[in-house]
C-alpha cells in the first residue's frame, strides 16, 4: 500500500502505467514466495530441534519464542537464525515503506493549497498509523531475544498485532469517512452526557 500511496502521489500521472495489472500480479507473488520460503526454513531448523520436559506452549498460539522454549537443543543457534531472518523480512519492508512515506511527505509540503496538504495527509495518516502498530510489535518480539521473563510481556504484544491491528483497522479507515466521523462524534457525546 505504501508504494501504491507513493505512485498515486509522487507520480499521479504515470500511476496506471507504473500500477499496471502485470506490477501488481508480481508484487503479490513475491510477497507469497518470499514468505512461503521463509516459512520453509524456519520449519526445516524447527524440525531439527530436539525436544523433552512439558509439551505445553505458554502462549496463546504456537509462536516461535515460546516454542523454542520447550526444547533441549542448543537454543542461540535457533534464536539467531530468528533474528537473522527477521532483519530482511521485516525491516527491509518497514525501511521501504518509510522511504516511500518520506517521499510523500515532501510531495505534500509541495502542495501550495493548505486544502489539498490536509487531504492528501489524511489519505496517508490512516495507513501510516496501522503500518506503525503493525511493524512495531513485528520488531519488539522478533528482532529482541526472548527469555523466559519477556514471555509474558510477548503474549500481550503478539495479542497487539494479532488482535488489536486488525481490530482497529475497519475503525482507524472508516475515521476518514465524514458520515463515520459524524456517527462517532453523536455517540462520544449520548455516553458523555453532552
Amino acid at each position: 500500500m505504501a508504494y501504491d500511496r507513493y505512485l498515486a502521489i509522487c507520480n499521479p500521472l504515470r500511476y496506471s502505467t507504473i500500477m499496471g495489472t502485470r506490477r501488481q500480479k508480481s508484487l503479490v507473488i513475491y510477497c507469497w514466495v518470499f514468505g512461503f520460503l521463509l516459512t520453509q526454513i524456519t520449519l526445516n531448523f524447527l524440525c531439527q530441534l530436539q525436544f523433552c520436559g512439558p509439551h505445553v506452549i505458554n502462549h496463546f498460539f504456537c509462536d516461535l519464542a515460546p516454542f523454542v522454549q520447550l526444547t533441549c537443543s542448543h537454543k542461540i543457534a535457533f534464536q539467531l537464525m530468528i533474528l537473522i531472518f527477521a532483519i530482511p523480512s521485516i525491516t527491509i519492508p518497514f525501511i521501504l515503506v518509510i522511504i516511500s512515506y518520506i517521499c510523500v511527505f515532501i510531495t505534500i509540503l509541495g502542495i501550495s493549497s493548505a486544502k489539498g496538504r490536509k487531504k492528501t495527509f489524511s489519505t496517508c495518516s490512516s495507513h501510516l498509523t496501522v503500518v506503525t502498530m503493525y511493524y512495531g510489535t513485528l520488531i519488539t518480539i522478533y528482532m529482541v531475544p526472548a527469555n523466559g521473563d519477556t514471555l509474558t510481556l510477548n503474549k500481550l504484544i503478539a495479542l497487539l498485532y494479532i488482535v488489536v491491528t486488525p481490530l482497529f483497522n475497519p475503525i482507524i479507515y472508516c475515521l476518514r469517512n465524514q458520515e463515520m466521523r459524524v456517527v462517532m462524534e453523536k455517540l462520544f457525546r449520548v455516553r458523555t452526557g453532552q
